[in-house]
């Protein structure tokens, strides 16, 4: 049986949390892990907790919904609820997934929920030659997949990271740190503090750097020797 995504609901208005507990409870694909009625609480909840799915609330005190997005280094996939419409085309420079105008209505719940997992791509890569698995990452303000069999490497850009892939290069808002911890460590590997690269994808190997996809990648001197053994024993 597949195990529930966590979510936690945001929101000021009590009337607010009773509608969307009912429809959570109806969707046992959901399990309601916690309950907030200002932003400062969520915040300090998901410094230290990690979340699939938030359902948040626009216009609330303290700091509002959009502003809870910004001060959030990661934050979990967002369905953005609020009674007011104009800030839906501001919403989604923010990478939430939907966004539902209250009164919200079970159907209109359902067809957000059929988004969410449809996003949800986290990678549950059971060998090494899985050649299906996903990544999900925010680009320009959505969550996209991408193929880790297109994967060749990752290179840290500032704020961001770029994804190199056999066809086009995105630019995702995320670290290296949060790519690396999401790509088995059977298929890639950290060769740099800034670079991640897909091991079957190097062409060649030297002394301070290896080949992908005809392009020269430094080797960090810290990286060097657990890189040769890796490939020996591969």
């Amino acid at each position: 049986m597949t195990t529930p995504k966590k979510c936690i609901i945001v929101d000021d208005e009590p009337a607010a949390h009773y509608v969307l507990v009912n429809y959570i409870q109806k969707n046992p694909q959901l399990e309601l892990v916690n309950q907030f009625y200002n932003g400062i609480e969520a915040m300090t909840f998901l410094r230290e907790n990690k979340v699939d799915l938030m359902f948040l609330d626009i216009d609330m005190p303290e700091i509002t919904g959009l502003e809870l997005l910004k001060i959030i280094p990661s934050a979990p996939k967002t369905i953005l609820t609020t009674a007011y419409s104009e800030f839906a085309l501001e919403s989604y420079d923010y990478g939430v997934i939907d966004y539902l105008l209250k009164p919200i209505y079970f159907p209109r719940f359902l067809k957000a929920i059929d988004r969410f997992f449809s996003l949800d791509a986290t990678p549950e890569v059971k060998t090494a030659t899985e050649s299906i698995a996903k990544i999900s990452v925010k680009v320009d303000g959505f969550f996209m997949d991408i193929e880790l069999k297109n994967l060749l490497y990752a290179q840290s850009f500032g704020n961001y990271v770029k994804l190199f892939t056999k066809n086009r290069t995105y630019l995702a808002s995320t670290t290296t740190n949060e790519i690396q911890s999401n790509l088995p460590d059977s298929l890639f590997m950290r060769i740099h503090k800034s670079y991640i690269v897909a091991l079957d994808k190097i062409e060649a190997i030297e002394k301070d750097f290896v080949v992908i996809n005809k392009v020269n990648l430094p080797i960090g001197i810290t990286y060097r020797r657990e890189l040769l053994e890796v490939l020996k024993n591969k």
